[in-house]
């Protein structure tokens, strides 16, 4: 088989971009959702107000930066959803925020993380790709539409498998920006960043994070997570990230 098309044609509008204008917020769980459940404090609250607060500091400080939230109240929202208001919005990049659990013979357990699409799903990712997009075997003309793309055909799917690299590159950075900042910043223990097979990071179509922003089943933490001042460092500490990760991708073009 040979490939007609560039590869500047396949790659996502998100990662050929040079500018960061777009961000989708999204508040873990929500409604009927709870999420992890602390001694007095629930998950999905403390993820809407630091969401919240984020989003507000954005809107203050990066002017020509859009803040879409998944939620922006107590309303349950589908993991689907999610992924699918940030890639019909063409987010550039997607930030999910959660708190953490552990047992409770480990609730000494403190400090944050920031995770990204694991690598094991890549191989899925695929797959789902190549179903998805057989479906323009049935549009009219498709060969001239799709410049050459045959979605049965392995060849064709290398530039799928960039499309993916070029994302978990630009999402790994994002993710030690933020860990650096909660670490040097922040004062906040960080645990690192890491990966795993996430449903809302893995639908999603741009660089996208989950920061799990301390664990609710430590006593300590979770009072310094349901305090103002610590939602606010919490929320300045993402922003910097943000900022930082914006005027990188930007600068480097």
């Amino acid at each position: 088989m040979t490939l007609l098309f560039t590869l500047a044609s396949f790659i996502p509008v998100g990662v050929r971009d040079i500018r960061v204008n777009k961000v989708v917020i999204d508040a873990g769980h929500g409604g009927k959702d709870s999420g992890t459940i602390g001694k007095f404090s629930k998950e999905k609250d403390v993820a809407l107000k630091i969401a919240r607060e984020l989003g507000s500091i954005i809107n203050k400080y990066l002017k020509d930066v859009e803040v879409i939230y998944t939620r922006d109240n107590d309303t349950f929202v589908e993991l689907e959803q999610r992924a699918q208001l940030a890639n019909k919005n063409g987010a550039d990049v997607f930030i999910s925020i959660h708190c953490n659990a552990v047992p409770r013979n480990k609730e000494k357990i403190y400090g944050t993380e920031t995770y990204v699409m694991g690598l094991h799903t890549s191989e899925a990712n695929l797959e789902v790709a190549k179903r998805e997009n057989s479906v323009i075997l049935l549009e009219e003309n498709y060969e001239e539409r799709y410049e050459g793309f045959d979605p049965n055909a392995p060849e064709s799917h290398i530039l799928f498998s960039l499309y993916q690299n070029a994302y978990l590159e630009n999402s790994l950075s994002l993710a030690q920006k933020v860990e650096d900042q909660f670490k040097n910043r922040v004062g906040r223990k960080s645990r690192g960043v890491k990966q795993a097979g996430f449903w809302v990071l893995y639908r999603t179509s741009m660089p996208s994070i989950l920061v799990e922003v301390g664990y609710l089943s430590n006593p300590k933490e979770e009072k310094y997570l349901n305090d103002d001042l610590g939602q606010t460092y919490i929320a300045s500490g993402i922003f910097r990230a943000f900022r930082d990760y914006k005027n990188e991708i930007e600068n480097a073009h």
